[in-house]
């Protein structure tokens, strides 16, 4: 008798709607933080965002330890965990970071183009060649951010520091690129998923922890609705919204969740608007377009290949 059936389309639709609904509200609750501690230094409220993000779901994932201490992994794969776990960290602390500068739409879409760079990466790293459509994708997905970075000069509605706000997103998508791939290899090393996500996570967690206190910034005195929000990014964006993607790969083709996920800054800006009144730029919204259009050829590219 079949104990496990796979799921009906619409059930796998549902749950792929609820993972890109539940990642595209790290923003917002990003953007509600910031709004409830005025005065406090950007910077380092990011990294307690971060640090805090990390923590908890490192917390989460106590139980795994257990398994990795009955079962030690080869060394050359806990390296790439540990580094994997020192990009994502770099990777939350730049992207948050960028969302008190530059809008919505732009920061999610810039940290979106994570496949266009995973793909040179692997090229340049891997030796892997790249499809035609995967460098049409690149071109245009380049083009895309040149449009946004022009689009940020003060014309949207929330950019203190758009050039700044811009270039962070995308250094944060270069860090988790980087995380990607050492995950990769993690794995291809004989690193377990479960083993590998709490080593990276907890190493993350431990470089961003005493990062505030380096600036002056402290973990408690923040209004109780401040913690609320740390836990929904944690466990809603994280938790809910990831962890949906990841159930879809099982059932569907990596393409497919991969393209979903692409409307993440779509959802994201929308919620900015009709939640924050934050209205991007026309050069904004053209460039998000070209940008997501160029990553999505990426994308079908190195799936075809």
């Amino acid at each position: 008798m079949q104990i496990w059936q796979a799921p009906k389309p619409w059930q796998i639709g549902l749950v792929l709607i609820i993972g890109v609904f539940g990642i595209s509200t790290a923003a917002i609750f990003v953007r509600l933080a910031f709004a409830a501690v005025p005065g406090v230094p950007s910077v380092g409220f990011s990294l307690v965002l971060s640090a805090a993000r990390l923590t908890i779901s490192a917390i989460l994932l106590l139980p795994a330890w257990h398994h990795l201490r009955s079962s030690p992994p080869r060394r050359i794969s806990v390296s790439y965990a540990l580094v994997a776990g020192i990009c994502l960290a770099l990777h939350f602390a730049t992207w948050i970071t960028s969302l008190t500068f530059t809008s919505i739409a732009a920061a999610s879409t810039l940290v979106s183009s994570t496949p266009i760079w995973v793909a040179l990466l692997s090229w340049l790293w891997l030796r892997e060649k790249l499809s035609y459509m995967t460098l049409v994708g690149v071109g245009v997905a380049l083009a895309g951010g040149i449009v946004i970075a022009l689009g940020g000069s003060g014309v949207d509605s929330f950019a203190s520091n758009s050039l700044l706000g811009n270039f962070l997103a995308l250094f944060g998508a270069w860090m988790y690129s980087l995380y990607l791939l050492l995950g990769r290899k993690a794995q291809q090393e004989g690193l377990g998923l479960g083993s590998y996500i709490t080593i990276a996570y907890t190493t993350g967690a431990l470089v961003l922890l005493p990062l505030p206190g380096v600036l002056g910034v402290s973990y408690t005195g923040y209004p109780s609705i401040v913690y609320g929000y740390i836990l929904l990014i944690a466990l809603f964006s994280q938790m809910i919204g990831h962890t949906s993607l990841n159930w879809g790969m099982r059932w569907l083709s990596p393409t497919f969740v991969t393209l979903a996920a692409l409307f993440e800054p779509v959802g994201a800006s929308f919620l900015a608007y009709f939640l924050l009144d934050e209205l991007p730029g026309r050069l904004t919204i053209v460039g998000a377009a070209i940008l997501l259009v160029g990553v999505a050829c990426a994308i079908v590219g190195a799936r075809q290949k």
